[in-house]
């Protein structure tokens, strides 16, 4: 088989699959309908027209008729009067409508014969119609209840297309939600044993540091700060008196520094 062969043989075959699929066998019943009732129509229209043309020759007819009843009259009645030419004449005219009308007559027989075949030919192409739309109908209506049927057990199933979309849909949801359960375990997991940091306790440790920190700076402000007033005490007391001994003078200890018993007798009895 050529190339050009086997790609029309496949196009052909997608057509007809496809158009399988688009066919519906109830717009495909009523179109036929309705072929059949145009069919119908265009038959009866030809009896109409066959029995136009019978009743016009059926016309002439009678008038052959009557005019060569009246030649027939015409002729007697010159005979009547002695006037035989006029009698032969008229029966002449009389013999030329015969003719004719024998025609007319075989012509109104021909078109009556074809009445009568058309008028049984649409007699039964009517009844063929009738009965085509009863079973159309039962057709059309038996088709939608198998339709509404496979459509109800492929629900059930599960094997429709719209059901299958929301199979898949549910698969992957549940898909996902035990992937998302899997890694919060492994998480979990991992914490529990220490090799990730749980991120709820990142920074504790440098706050406490940061803490400490400030607690030991604030304890060096107030040692600098004590040392700062006991410099600023001594530098602000009266100067001692002069002594002939060359020592010099003890400084003088801050008061918050000397013994209890030493500031009592100092300060004397109250």
């Amino acid at each position: 088989m050529s190339l050009m062969k086997r790609i029309s043989l496949i196009f052909r075959s997608k057509a007809n699959r496809a158009l399988d699929r688009a066919e519906d066998p109830r717009e495909t019943l009523d179109y036929s309908y309705q072929r059949q009732i145009e069919l119908l129509s265009k038959v009866r229209r030809g009896v109409a027209d066959v029995a136009t043309s019978r009743k016009r020759v059926e016309l002439q007819a009678n008038q052959l008729e009557q005019q060569s009843q009246k030649l027939h009259d015409q002729a007697q009645k010159a005979l009547s009067m002695g006037r035989e030419d006029l009698a032969r004449e008229a029966l002449t005219r009389k013999s030329g409508l015969v003719g004719q009308l024998n025609d007319l007559k075989a012509q109104q027989a021909q078109l009556q014969g074809e009445e009568e075949k058309l008028t049984l030919a649409s007699q039964r192409l009517q009844a063929k119609v009738e009965s085509f739309r009863t079973r159309k109908e039962t057709i059309k209506a038996t088709y939608t209840a198998a339709e509404a049927q496979t459509k109800i057990n492929e629900a059930f199933s599960g094997i429709s297309e719209e059901m299958g979309d929301v199979g898949m849909a549910v698969q992957r949801a549940e898909d996902k939600t035990a992937q998302m359960q899997a890694r919060a375990g492994a998480i979990d997991e991992l914490i529990s044993s220490g090799a990730l940091d749980d991120a709820s306790q990142v920074g504790q440790g440098d706050d406490i540091s940061r803490e400490l920190e400030a607690m030991s700076s604030d304890s060096d402000v107030e040692s600098e700060l004590a040392a700062l007033k006991a410099g600023s005490s001594g530098a602000t007391a009266p100067p001692a008196i002069e002594s002939t001994d060359s020592t010099p003078p003890a400084p003088e200890e801050p008061q918050s520094q000397r013994p209890q018993s030493q500031q009592q007798r100092e300060e004397g009895p109250a």
